[in-house]
């Protein structure tokens, strides 16, 4: 899901705004201060033509016969011309040498039309010049930053998701941590076998003790356990500042697009939903672990708002937090929602 068409601030620059219709910016910016029209900026008009000049009339016969690339002004060379005379071993019927003289202009290469190899205005270095631009200016856009913050990068997100990882985990241990025992439990009998047969070089199945059929019940209590330990850690916290523990040690926080505002429990709610449900489909050949794995990827593919698709299901982005708690975001206080794509 991309950002809605309107006016926002120029990420290039906050002092002015701009119309996003979506993929790109659309005409001239304005004031940050100034009222913005209803709808995208009427088209701006198009250039007056340049009426061509006209070619001089008063060329010489000197300038016509001329070499191309040498003044008029500036005559033949030294040392070639008839008030001279003809060099030794040159004479009136033997005209210059060969490959010079005002018939073939200078060397090969040389002039107007071409200049040294790979010089001139028609090519120019690789990869300048007005129709490429330097690399990643100004072709690439500058990068957004949603209510004057930059977004997070990958590693800060991985790292954050890793501590809250591993606190529901130890969580899971506590709570959890009977009915992991008694699942081991019913499930060993047929893994000891499984073991003795393959040291023996027995695959055959048959005759394996399989388990009860308790073992399937707490299994489902098992992912029921840790789906409802996720949700009661990361849901209100999100919903009251954006962040969770390991955000806060990464200083990285959770935002809605429209506004620097908190989450608030609905979105909270459905962010948390596209990533922690899923757990309960661990149960189906692991599909819930594969649905994880790419919302956790998906950062990797979104530009330029770097949006996983739970965040885009609460339309969400990830920001970092100033290093100074009294730091607020320049030009942007007193904006109302959706200033920013």
């Amino acid at each position: 899901m991309s950002v809605q068409p309107g006016w926002y601030v120029d990420p290039a620059d906050t002092e002015t705004r701009r119309y996003w219709d979506g993929e790109g910016w659309l005409g001239a910016p304005i004031p940050v201060d100034a009222t913005p029209p209803d709808g995208p900026p009427p088209p701006e008009p198009p250039p007056a033509p340049v009426a061509p000049a006209e070619p001089a009339t008063s060329a010489t016969r000197d300038a016509a016969t001329a070499a191309p690339g040498w003044p008029p002004q500036q005559g033949p060379p030294p040392g070639y011309g008839p008030q001279q005379g003809p060099r030794p071993g040159y004479g009136p019927q033997q005209g210059p040498p060969p490959g010079y003289g005002p018939q073939p202009g200078h060397g090969p290469g040389w002039g107007p039309q071409a200049g040294p190899p790979g010089w001139g205005p028609q090519a120019g270095p690789p990869g300048w010049g007005p129709q490429a631009g330097h690399p990643g200016w100004p072709g690439r856009p500058p990068e957004p930053r949603p209510h004057g913050h930059r977004l997070a990068g990958y590693g800060r997100r991985l790292a954050a998701r890793v501590i809250d990882f591993g606190l529901v985990f130890a969580l899971n241990v506590v709570v959890n941590g009977w009915f992991v025992w008694r699942w081991a439990q019913e499930w060993a009998p047929y893994w000891q076998e499984v073991f003795r047969r393959a040291a023996r070089g027995d695959t055959s199945a048959e005759g394996l003790p399989l388990p009860s059929e308790q073992s399937n019940s707490l299994l489902v209590a098992i992912l029921l356990i840790a789906t409802a330990l996720w949700l009661a850690y990361e849901v209100p916290a999100m919903a009251a500042g954006g962040q969770t523990v390991g955000k806060r040690m990464m200083r990285i926080r959770a935002v809605p697009i429209a506004a620097d505002q908190p989450l608030g429990f609905r979105r909270a709610l459905s962010r948390w939903s596209t990533l922690g449900l899923p757990t309960l489909l661990w149960y189906c050949a692991g599909l819930g672990l594969v649905l994880q794995l790419v919302d956790a990827l998906s950062p990797l593919f979104d530009h330029p708002l770097r949006m996983a698709l739970h965040d885009k299901r609460a339309q969400t982005v990830v920001v970092e937090v100033p290093n100074r708690p009294d730091s607020a975001p320049s030009n942007d206080r007193n904006q109302p929602p959706g200033d920013t794509p």
